[in-house]
């Protein structure tokens, strides 16, 4: 990629982003935090005018006071809002993992839903098309991992946008892990599926208005016309708890803050025999099978990884792997989060479990070669490497992507 066109997409964004301001500490903010969408709002939504609106959201696409913006801006006179395009789980997020609500019209507001969900390149475009908006605006809450699909669905939003010939519109929302760095493999683009389309690090600490100018400058074939619409008050330091803005599940596996603090690195459970917790109150804190016992937790402690401890734990999923059925694992508790480095600690995890556990295997279909973006994480521990020989195995490939990342981050 030639620097000559990053320069001209970053001059591009900058001209048409709405300015983010550094805030103060947290608990003695003067300039409290405000989401793209508020700051959309506050300016009357001028960027929409004279514009047929479709959004692409979902249930995380709130205010503050806790209304969706789909019904706020139905409401709006100022707004042409004309369709809603829904990603994976649905746009009122009524469907489990895997799942999408189809196309409906949305009975709060009469407008047509259309399903994104799989959907990319041209047929997406056509869906675009057909829906006759001219403009797509982008608002969901990401979690900060690779294999979080919302991301991919803003890419693939990206690219259709820009085979029909619409503008698009990305409202930021904070990373809630924070956005101090980079972390994890780097995919390989032979691996690129649906949980991972282009070479990313696996905690890749941006928001989404920074990833999609990213996506613009670096990957699409062809850039779409961008323009984003940026946060005021958050600084790459803060978790979510310090935005004041209430949390809604992304997805039905994703409760709460501390879920999308662990799950960069424990979801590559998702390519083992074990369960990733799907089916608990605490799905990818809580991991295990049957036969599993006190030993790894043990094993996992010994390592003294930083921010974390792990409890013995005992459970029953309600569905997924190993429905009904009490099994035995760890319970993660992270004490530090400023130290935890959630994608070592799920490497260790792997490499504990294989020690203790006579019983653990990969997914027969090589799946955690897709979650961790090649073979080398799984054949490093197939071999017996150490946790600090599968995570040296990556750092080559993570310095190029930190390189790359900085030239399109937004805030300090």
């Amino acid at each position: 990629m030639r620097l000559s066109r990053r320069a001209l997409l970053a001059a591009t964004t900058a001209a048409t982003s709405l300015t983010a301001a550094a805030p103060t500490a947290t608990a003695e903010r003067r300039n409290p935090l405000h989401t793209g969408f508020e700051r959309l709002a506050a300016g009357g939504y001028a960027r929409l005018d004279g514009r047929r609106v479709g959004i692409v959201t979902n249930p995380t696409g709130i205010t503050r006071d806790a209304h969706h913006i789909v019904d706020v801006m139905h409401k709006d006179p100022r707004v042409n809002l004309v369709a809603v395009f829904g990603p994976e789980h649905g746009f009122r997020g009524t469907a489990q993992a895997g799942g999408s609500e189809g196309r409906y019209d949305d009975p709060a507001t009469g407008l047509p839903v259309y399903d994104t969900y799989l959907k990319s390149g041209r047929p997406l475009a056509d869906i675009f098309t057909s829906a006759a908006v001219d403009t797509v605006v982008f608002d969901i809450q990401d979690v900060g991992a690779r294999f979080y699909t919302y991301i991919w669905t803003l890419y693939d939003c990206m690219e259709a946008a820009q085979l029909a010939g619409k503008r698009f519109v990305v409202l930021d929302r904070p990373n809630p892990v924070t956005g101090r760095t980079a972390q994890g493999p780097v995919l390989h683009r032979e691996f690129a599926t649906f949980v991972g389309r282009q070479p990313i690090s696996q905690a890749h600490g941006m928001t989404v208005a920074e990833l999609a100018r990213l996506f613009n400058g670096e990957f699409l074939a062809a850039p779409v016309p961008l323009e984003t619409v940026l946060m005021t008050g958050w600084q790459r330091s803060e978790f979510y708890d310090a935005s004041a803005l209430p949390w809604v599940p992304p997805s039905p596996n994703m409760p709460t803050p501390d879920t999308a603090l662990v799950y960069s690195g424990t979801c590559m459970f998702e390519g083992t025999n074990l369960s990733e917790g799907r089916g608990t109150t605490r799905p990818f804190e809580l991991l295990g099978a049957d036969g599993i016992d006190g030993r790894w937790a043990a094993a996992a402690n010994e390592l003294a990884l930083p921010g974390v401890h792990f409890r013995e734990a005992y459970f029953a999923p309600t569905f997924s792997k190993f429905q009904g059925k009490t099994i035995g694992g760890v319970q993660i508790h992270v004490h530090d989060r400023t130290s935890y480095d959630p994608v070592r600690t799920g490497v260790a995890l792997l490499v504990t479990a294989k020690k203790v556990w006579s019983g653990f295997g990969w997914r027969s279909d090589n799946w955690i070669d897709r979650l961790t973006g090649s073979t080398d994480v799984r054949t490093r521990i197939d071999a017996g490497a150490s946790t600090d020989e599968v995570v040296a195995g990556w750092q080559e490939e993570l310095a190029g992507f930190r390189r790359i990342r900085k030239e399109y981050l937004l805030y300090k």
